[in-house]
């Protein structure tokens, strides 16, 4: 059986629904931090310069985060195959 359910809702109300923090003022500063930075930006290995600056343990930070996500994706995957053996047995 299948349920299609539609909510029509702006993301604040979204967010709230889900128990999520309101984090609208920290985005607006940090847009506002990136737009003046990038103000005297005249060349690409500038902008790269402070992409580095800017990621938590650069290169490494991201890679962590890849490794973290690909695993919570295999981890879920699975539980969801183990879920579909165990209806098939049903």
């Amino acid at each position: 059986m299948k349920v299609h359910v539609e909510i029509d809702c702006t993301p604040e109300e979204a967010r709230a629904f889900m128990g999520l923090p309101d984090v609208s003022r920290a985005n607006d500063i940090y847009v506002d931090t990136i737009s003046r930075a990038m103000k005297g930006v005249s060349n690409p290995e500038q902008v790269q310069e402070y992409a580095r600056q800017l990621a938590p343990m650069g290169q490494m930070g991201l890679m962590m985060f890849q490794k973290f996500m690909e695993s919570s994706a295999a981890a879920a995957e699975g539980a969801r195959g183990s879920a579909d053996k165990a209806k098939q047995k049903d």
